[in-house]
């Protein structure tokens, strides 16, 4: 009774931030039982590197075809496929460190279906999320990805502990298959789709800035949803670059970390995840609290006309990441778990703010080929897990042929530098070619 009395958009944004929520536990779940279980075999750094970051090469290459297939088929369908497919896997793969084949085969194939899912997202929620509900609506999406990975960092370790790692897999699996049922009961296409003459983008588009002011009346609006996306325009915008800047610096910081955190506590400050208590969490737990707040802010100051849209992305998207990038620098000053949480927690929490900077942006420039210009943005992130997550555990072989171990600040200091650097960088780019008109229709 409660659900069928909710408004359907935000049944939808519910259900969308439960699915981000799941995806997430089932990222940080694997690589802390694959650490485990890598650690007890005495796998590499450097091959612990290469398995982590195989997901990423699936996730890179289904982003485009999944902004696509949502666009031609509909995301809500596409969701639910994705979902399915990586849930599937994770119930049938065994997690040993030894059949090395097989886990890089499977984390492609969950890689390539959890790509299918951000694309899909954006595309349901342009169709029923209005603009002035639209960063809030986004910022409370993706902070389940923030509210997951804390789950995760706070529950599995023990799941790990007293079950061995194969349980993560399957406590995965089954809250994937949960997430589908939901979904496949309660989420629906808008009904105004069916409709020959309806918006893509979905109800609500005229409070959107048009670029130079152009508008179009209905039948160039219809004549418009029977032509080809315009990849050429699309991958020659500077807002579009602007976008994929962002994504891949939020990404490259978030994975790295992600992947690589449990690690920096367990070699570099000497300390066990399990006897860290709840405290392991906070980096994540700090992401979703930031997000909604970013989120609220943002729809704010455009709703009361403090700011424009473009000045509201920017400003959120500068602070953000300038405030990010001191504190991923000063991560290995700091030699106790406590310090470390604090760095990481400021660093992850404003690079959520961020993401009402640059995550909405997709909606606001292009809110017809929503699901497209994220796939294309998200392509960047992922490239950027492939990239960072690699490029760690090199670091990290390196640094342990001249320290003889990880427990030096030293053998840390390039690892969190990186994307501190980046941060500042991609900041400058967003603050020079960001907008947050509409410029693809």
């Amino acid at each position: 009774m409660g659900i069928t009395t909710i408004p359907t958009r935000y049944l939808i944004v519910i259900l969308t931030f439960i699915c981000t929520s799941v995806c997430y536990i089932e990222r940080v779940g694997f690589s802390i039982a694959y650490t485990v279980a890598a650690d007890a075999e005495g796998v590499s750094q450097s091959s612990k590197g290469t398995i982590l970051s195989t997901f990423y090469y699936g996730y890179a290459l289904s982003q485009v075809p999944g902004g696509w297939a949502a666009q031609k088929i509909g995301g809500r369908r596409v969701l639910l496929f994705s979902f399915i497919l990586w849930s599937l896997t994770c119930a049938l793969v065994p997690l040993d460190p030894n059949r090395v084949v097989t886990l890089i085969i499977a984390r492609l194939l969950v890689g390539v279906a959890q790509g299918f899912i951000f694309p899909s997202i954006h595309t349901v929620l342009a169709q029923w999320v209005p603009p002035h509900e639209r960063s809030r609506s986004v910022s409370l999406t993706t902070s389940g990805m923030y509210l997951g990975a804390a789950m995760g960092m706070l529950f599995l370790p023990s799941l790990v502990k007293f079950k061995g790692p194969q349980s993560v897999f399957l406590a995965e699996a089954g809250l994937g298959g949960m997430w589908s049922l939901l979904w496949f009961q309660c989420a629906s296409d808008p009904p105004r789709s069916q409709h020959p003459k309806a918006a893509a983008s979905g109800f609500g588009e005229s409070l959107l800035p048009v670029k130079d002011g152009q508008s179009q009346s209905p039948s160039q609006k219809s004549k418009n949803d029977k032509s080809q996306i315009p990849w050429r325009k699309i991958f020659l915008s500077l807002p579009v670059w602007a976008i994929v800047a962002s994504n891949f610096t939020f990404h490259y910081a978030l994975y790295v970390l992600m992947n690589w955190l449990p690690t920096y506590f367990e070699l570099g400050l000497q300390s066990s995840l399990q006897e860290m208590g709840s405290s392991k969490m906070m980096p994540y737990l700090n992401m979703f609290i930031f997000s909604n707040i970013g989120g609220v802010i943002a729809d704010h100051v455009i709703t009361k006309r403090i700011m424009s849209v473009t000045k509201a992305r920017k400003m959120l998207n500068t602070v953000g990441f300038a405030v990010a990038s001191f504190a991923l620098i000063a991560i290995p000053h700091f030699r106790t778990p406590n310090g470390v949480v604090l760095c990481s927690s400021l660093a992850l929490g404003f690079l959520a703010l961020g993401r009402a900077g640059f995550a909405v942006n997709h909606m606001d420039i292009a809110p017809r080929y929503a699901g497209i210009v994220m796939g294309v943005s998200n392509t960047a992130g992922t490239l950027a897990g492939i990239i960072g997550v690699g490029l760690t555990g090199q670091l990290l072989e390196a640094a342990k042929v001249t320290d003889s171990d990880l427990s030096s600040p030293d053998s840390w200091r390039a690892v969190f530098f990186i994307p501190g650097l980046l941060c500042i960088l991609s900041s400058v780019v967003f603050l020079l070619f960001s907008t947050g008109e509409r410029i693809f229709d």
